[in-house]
């Protein structure tokens, strides 16, 4: 038994078009779009009367993917949460870039919250924390060489 790679994270998300924007935006490209019901996913996930929509984003030359997903029924009833990077739990998804400044001038063009400036560490990384559409905390990180 092994685990041979990770296929794709899923975030949920209320307003599909804005968080599939801000990743395209990022530099993602769509590698597939569907909608899901009835009673298998209904097993699948756990709930009652599921309906999604779904949009896989990943990178040109890359295996593993994001899968944002909007749930039309049921709704959560919590609503969207802004957590903070040392929120317990799954936290944020850490991208490596090249040119980081220009895209978090880019990035902060577009009105993202970037809630931390670029920082060195040590002679590895740049590194600098921002916030997506409803609240979705993404890491980017520039090796340096």
């Amino acid at each position: 038994m092994k685990i041979n790679r990770i296929d794709h994270v899923s975030i949920n998300v209320n307003d599909l078009s804005e968080a599939k924007a801000f990743f395209l935006n990022l530099g993602l490209e769509v590698k597939a779009e569907w909608e899901l019901d009835g009673e298998q996913l209904d097993r699948i996930v756990g709930l009652k009367d599921v309906k999604t929509a779904c949009v896989g984003l990943g990178m040109p030359n890359g295996q593993a993917w994001i899968e944002l997903v909007k749930f039309y029924s049921p709704s959560d009833e919590i609503d969207i949460q802004q957590p903070f990077a040392n929120t317990l739990g799954i936290r944020h998804i850490c991208f490596a870039v090249e040119d980081i400044e220009a895209i978090v001038a880019k990035l902060k063009k577009k009105g993202t919250e970037v809630f931390s400036e670029i920082q060195q560490y040590e002679e590895s990384y740049k590194l600098c924390y921002v916030r997506g559409p409803e609240g979705i905390i993404l890491e980017l990180a520039e090796k340096i060489k």
